[in-house]
């Protein structure tokens, strides 16, 4: 009942459905009591007494059902199972902590109200919609530091001292606050790790995922950023030498990076995003979304009519399988935007698959969030083409739920750690940069017979990969900071950043000013010490798509074989034996290194 009522604040804005979802906030407000019942439910002592017990017997049950209960004892004894009463309340005492801080960070950042007053001169460059949009004060433009304003100014402005001044006034967002929470949070992360017998916040946080310990994710991100180096490398010549040429003989830094990654991009890419926007109307790209998903996976969708749903644009598709004609599963389609709805691109799972007692199954159920704009006076609704990349993720995550054979609700593939989670869906945006592919769900607006160009595809693709190296470079120096303060005690963190910085970043220095541990809310909330989980999922996407798909981006044969092999076990096996199950060998560096490599300049 309570993710029921969740579910309809998450989705509900008009009629009866605006009457639920309030009411849902009354009842979750009045029943507060339900929360704490429901998050506590993994540390009663009784349930647990019982598994353990049960598996300390040895009894033979299979391997699948026998991960079913080493994962319910793990999680158990992850929530303090184990723990006496005394030492159950300070867990509690320090998570409740640690709840605090996090929210402290991010209210300090969020009420971050610095601006700057810049003049036309010094906003040189700019587009004139965007200084049309900023607030004029004594003949100068108001410019707010958040990131809706800073980053087009250090993608486009041509003045270096007004990028270096915006990026050092927007490196200190969160200030020296911020630095100390942080600093407090990782000591209380080591405190609760210590407590439930972990060494080290960062194993606590990893145990659970693919690498398991911290020093595989060390090991893997000095790698990684040893075999990019030599690219990385490359592609800085490249940015001082644009430099040189607009400004002369003057010192690299980071408040360059963006603008001239941008020139870079806009010498060696011809592409025009706003002419692109308009090959890619809403239903085209869904329509030709769902074909692709249904002859990929051999799969069938079929849409099911006059059902009761939360609003009039939702639809409801059963999923079945194209040969034996087994149902898999439904999902919902919610994309269109509307007042009071949840506005990011999303999925959530409402049922979970699943073997039941009586011997039937019950099938997934999923809902695609999405925010698309709707059609008006007959126009077609366009997609940008980032959006459209975001829907296909997505629904790649919708495809990964219905496909799930698992008997255990627990090894749901949406209830999969993040770093294997998300592996299918970057696997499956290589769709979004083929030709072949990229076709199938374009058509430009007036005449969709005309599909977007093969040039365009391939500036499409060159313009992701574009100065790859330190892109990634940069994402890796923050993988790193979050891994070492997450396995160390007593870190500066500033010190350390300052350090790390032109090790990591070919020479570069922190740029002077700049705090970013006061203004990384990955680090802070949700995300810490498992910041490396995109990266390592991206280098087995790439690995998963170089050896089973690129040269065939539509053999069903491939599509099905994954489905079978990876999309279906969900969690019912390890993570590292499904792929190397899949591949026929351990999974490799390279071909993200590679692919990376191929159009990065």
């Amino acid at each position: 009942m309570l993710s029921s009522f969740l579910w309809f604040k998450l989705v509900c804005s008009q009629g009866w459905c605006h009457h639920l979802r309030i009411y849902a906030g009354q009842v979750l407000k009045q029943r507060s009591d339900w929360i704490p019942t429901f998050c506590c439910a993994g540390q009663r002592e009784d349930v647990y007494r019982v598994v353990k017990a049960f598996t300390e017997r040895g009894e033979r049950i299979g391997p699948e059902a026998t991960r079913f209960v080493q994962y319910l004892v793990r999680e158990f004894e992850r929530n303090g199972a184990k723990l006496t009463q005394t030492k159950k309340k300070e867990m509690e005492k320090l998570k409740s902590l640690i709840d605090d801080l996090n929210l402290k960070y991010i209210q300090n950042m969020n009420d971050f109200t610095k601006f700057l007053l810049l003049s036309e001169e010094e906003l040189a460059g700019m587009p004139l919609e965007f200084l049309k949009d900023l607030e004029e004060t004594d003949g100068k433009r108001k410019v707010l530091l958040t990131g809706y304003y800073v980053t087009p100014i250090l993608e486009h402005c041509k003045v270096g001292s007004t990028r270096k001044q915006i990026a050092v006034a927007y490196g200190q967002k969160g200030g020296n606050q911020n630095v100390a929470i942080l600093e407090k949070l990782v000591q209380i992360r080591h405190r609760l790790a210590r407590l439930l017998g972990y060494s080290n916040y960062s194993d606590f946080a990893i145990e659970p995922r693919m690498p398991m310990t911290s020093r595989k994710v060390l090991e893997f991100l000095e790698e990684m950023s040893e075999q990019l180096s030599d690219l990385a490398n490359r592609e800085l010549t490249v940015l001082k030498e644009l430099k040189m040429k607009e400004e002369g003989d003057a010192q690299f830094g980071m408040e360059d990076l963006l603008y001239y990654m941008k020139r870079g991009e806009q010498h060696k890419v011809d592409l025009d995003i706003g002419e692109i926007k308009r090959y890619f109307p809403v239903k085209l790209v869904i329509s030709g979304m769902l074909k692709m998903f249904q002859d990929l996976f051999a799969l069938r969708f079929e849409e099911i009519k006059d059902v009761e749903v939360w609003h009039d644009t939702v639809r409801l598709f059963s999923v079945w399988d194209a040969s034996s004609s087994d149902l898999l599963g439904y999902f919902f389609l919610d994309i269109f935007s509307r007042e009071g709805k949840y506005d990011h691109t999303c999925v959530v799972a409402l049922q979970n698959g699943c073997m039941c007692s009586n011997g039937s199954r019950k099938v997934p159920v999923a809902v695609l969030l999405s925010q698309c704009p709707k059609e008006f006076d007959g126009n077609s609704a366009l997609l940008r083409f980032p959006e459209v990349v975001r829907i296909f993720h997505e629904f790649s995550h919708v495809v990964h739920h219905i496909s799930n054979r698992a008997t255990f609700s627990r090894f749901s593939s949406l209830r999969l750690e993040g770093d294997f989670a998300e592996i299918p869906s970057l696997l499956l945006e290589n769709w979004c940069y083929e030709s072949i592919s990229l076709k199938m769900m374009s058509g430009f607006y007036q005449d969709i017979t005309k599909s977007v160009s093969t040039e365009a595809c391939q500036s499409l693709k060159r313009r992701r990969d574009m100065f790859a190296g330190l892109k990634l470079k940069q994402e890796i120096l923050l993988c790193l900071v979050d891994q070492i303060i997450h396995t160390s005690e007593n870190v500066d963190i500033d010190e350390l950043i300052k350090d790390l910085h032109p090790k990591v970043i070919l020479g570069i220095p922190l740029l002077e000013g700049t705090s970013p541990a006061s203004c990384f809310p990955r680090i802070a909330v949700g995300y810490d010490a498992v910041c490396y989980s995109y990266i390592w999922s991206e280098v087995f996407a790439a690995d998963l798509f170089a050896t089973k798909f690129k040269d065939d981006l539509l053999n069903q044969h491939a599509g099905l074989r994954f489905r079978n092999k990876v999309l279906a076990p969900g969690g019912s096996k390890g993570p590292l034996e499904i792929i190397t199950d899949y591949l026929g060998r351990e999974p490799s560096l390279q071909p993200f290194i590679q692919s990376r490599t191929r159009n990065a300049l």
